[in-house]
């Protein structure tokens, strides 16, 4: 079991940052390159979160061992000794032989920091350039990554000048790549305590409040207000692009030698666009430059640029509305069916994906409205309470961490009691269990934050190249300073609990913060306090209501602007699910005039047929017009059949007499089909 462990871990990280990549990337249309540096971006920052718990069991046996060869007061090399137990040094079940820690932890360190800087950067510029050909986007990459790095080169260049002219620095390879590193982490270890500080407050508020459904459905019409505003802007913009797009089309003749950047912008338009913006063919005449004035090669460049941020927003706009009006609904049908007296769960829409047929037998209608009605609200108020102890323990830890004596870090105090028995197992949970939260605090942020419309990272496939690569940049500077601020809170960490002993492998490879008095010892301690501050403005909500000052709706419960899109947004839905009620009518009236007439038509087709049998051996004398007659009648009636099942649409529809509240219906007089049998045409929000 000496590998296997650590082999394990391996493969089932690869294949979880694989899974998050497919939920929210899309493998059939992004490029290749860009999906493969992603997912390596992804898969070593998830590996050094799950592999640091094994590096610290095995530098605590490192340490017994050491501890057990050598007398109390004995010095081994530059590490002095801890006190022998009187117990056995046991060899844990993932123990990793020496050596390869230190390997490993050197690759991936130094390749997530290529990626970071170099590599992703550089992918960035190149998947949003709008260039035809490769060498124009490597060409726009560069020069744009050139731009931004000059500033970084210029300040480390003034920093190596000062150094070489200062006679009282004597700096030395590793002293030198130890600051980088530092400086890398304080960066890193900004954003960290950030991010921080809005995940332990708002991951345990979300599940608390995920268990109010009446909050969860106001948010929720909150939300379709503000989408479908959004939506009806990226419909807006997409028009103005794809008329843009047609006047280039058609000004751009066929021999034109631009005319193939123009197929390729009109490639990455929808399809009916492309339909009805096909090739002007039918004019062979040849283009005059003195005659015409034609776009040049640079404002095609933009416009491609223009056209794929134009339908992909389209396109995550139109996938986003569909998941919320799902969302709607389920939220709806379940504020319906908590006062149902036969406690069975009922749906008003039938799901538009096929069930599993192992899930429909275990997950009956009983067993959902039991879980759904009752037990998911105890789940949800549960795990928030679980979730607020682990972040007062964080919050605790990362204002007193730096005390050695007395201990006062609490994840200090566990691993170092666990330490005394040699319990490995308990020491690899504790330490997976702390860095695994910190983790869900600071990547969840990371996930629901939103810089506008440049970095936006949306589910079911729907996030672009440019957030992709974003996030990858984003991990890979956060976990090494999450990293170090773990080995901090559990004293593993020399800098942290000043015991000249042993570090672990990650610590070694990171170099000693000595080398910066004024980093090692005032950044990196006293700056994650400040973590209190941010947990208190999270709890109060003073981002949102900044937001909210400054014209980005927020979702207040105090607010006059929330409660009037709260209203907006529940007549949205309410429109919707009129759409659809009347839609699934229309579809089962055509399924029972199938059932009900379609053995009869095929009667009297086959009565028809039969008589104009009968009728052919009459036609020989006069054969026009009963084959007239009966070919006439036939169409006929396969006419006004076919009108009559494509008259779907109700006539008559009071929609003042109903009332679509889900807190005023009763689900047990709620019948969903046979309702709705019109649309009104005077409601507010018909021509959103």
């Amino acid at each position: 079991m000496s590998g296997a462990a650590l082999g394990l871990e391996i493969v089932f990280v690869f294949f979880l940052a694989l899974f998050l990549l497919h939920r929210y990337g899309d493998f059939k249309k992004q490029h290749r390159l860009v999906i493969i540096a992603t997912l390596l971006a992804w898969y070593l920052c998830f590996l050094i979160v799950f592999i640091l718990p094994l590096d610290v069991s095995t530098t605590i046996y490192n340490r017994c061992k050491l501890a057990v060869n050598s007398s109390p007061a004995e010095s081994n090399g530059s590490y002095v000794t801890l006190a022998p137990s009187k117990q056995k040094c046991f060899k844990p079940w993932s123990y990793i032989p020496n050596g390869i820690m230190p390997i490993f932890w050197r690759v991936v360190y130094w390749t997530s920091q290529f990626l970071t800087w170099i590599l992703l950067p550089f992918m960035q510029s190149y998947a949003r350039s709008g260039g035809f050909s490769i060498t124009g986007k490597i060409k726009t990459a560069l020069i744009e990554n050139a731009i931004y790095y000059g500033t970084y080169l210029l300040i480390f260049g003034a920093f190596l000048i000062y150094v070489a002219v200062n006679p009282n620095f004597n700096l030395q390879w590793n002293q030198l790549q130890t600051i980088g590193i530092a400086a890398a982490n304080t960066w890193g270890l900004f954003l960290l305590v950030l991010l921080l500080g809005y995940g332990l407050v708002e991951i345990p508020r979300s599940h608390w409040n995920g268990a109010k459904r009446g909050y969860l459905l106001m948010k929720t019409y909150f939300k379709a207000a503000k989408l479908m505003t959004e939506k009806a802007d990226a419909e807006e913009n997409l028009e103005d692009i794809m008329e843009e797009v047609r006047k280039v089309s058609e000004s751009i003749k066929y021999n034109h030698p631009l005319r193939k950047c123009v197929d390729t912008i009109l490639k990455k338009c929808p399809t009916e666009y492309q339909e009805r913006m096909g090739r002007n063919m039918d004019d062979y005449e040849d283009f005059d430059e003195r005659q015409n004035s034609y776009p040049s090669e640079k404002s095609l460049v933009k416009l491609h640029k223009q056209v794929i941020y134009s339908v992909q927003r389209h396109r995550r706009t139109q996938v986003q509305w569909e998941i919320l009006l799902e969302q709607a609904f389920y939220l709806e049908d379940v504020a319906k069916n908590e006062t149902s007296a036969t406690r069975q769960f009922v749906h008003t829409f039938r799901s538009r994906e096929p069930e599993n047929k192992i899930v429909q037998y275990f997950y009956t209608p009983t067993v959902e409205w039991y879980w759904e009605c009752l037990l998911r609200p105890w789940f949800y108020r549960v795990l928030a309470v679980v979730l607020a102890t682990f972040s007062v323990i964080v919050v605790w830890s990362e204002c007193t961490f730096f005390s050695t004596k007395p201990v006062l870090s609490l994840f200090a105090v566990f691993i170092q009691l666990a330490e005394k028995t040699y319990n490995y197992i308990y020491i690899e949970m504790a330490c997976f269990l702390t860095i695994f939260f910190l983790s869900i605090c600071v990547y969840s942020t990371v996930f629901r934050i939103r810089v506008f419309n440049y970095y936006y990272l949306a589910s079911h496939h729907q996030t672009d190249a440019y957030s992709l690569l974003f996030s990858g940049m984003l991990f890979c500077r956060l976990t090494p300073p999450l990293c170090l601020n773990f080995l901090g809170l559990t004293h593993m960490d020399a800098t942290i609990s000043h015991k000249n002993t042993q570090p672990t492998a990650y610590t070694s490879i990171m170099g000693s913060m000595r080398v910066l008095s004024f980093i090692a010892d005032g950044f990196y301690i006293y700056y994650p306090m400040l973590v209190v501050i941010l947990c208190i403005a999270t709890y109060f909500s003073l981002g949102t209501r900044c937001l909210n000052l400054l014209g980005f709706q927020q979702f207040m419960g105090d607010s006059e602007m929330t409660s009037d899109l709260i209203d907006e947004g529940k007549e949205l839905i309410r429109r919707e699910k009129r759409n659809r009620q009347r839609q699934e009518e229309g579809e089962n009236r055509r399924r029972e005039w199938k059932e009900r007439y379609g053995n009869r038509d095929d009667s009297t087709r086959n009565r028809v047929v039969h008589t104009d049998q009968k009728e052919s051996s009459f036609s020989e004398t006069n054969t026009n017009r009963p084959l007239s007659k009966y070919t006439r009648s036939n169409g006929r009636t396969e006419r006004d059949r076919i009108e009559l099942l494509q008259d779907a649409e109700p006539l008559d529809f009071n929609a003042d007499a109903i009332s679509d509240d889900p807190l005023e219906l009763d689900s047990g007089r709620y019948q969903p089909g046979g309702r709705y049998l019109s649309m009104s045409r005077s409601q507010v929000f018909d021509d959103v």
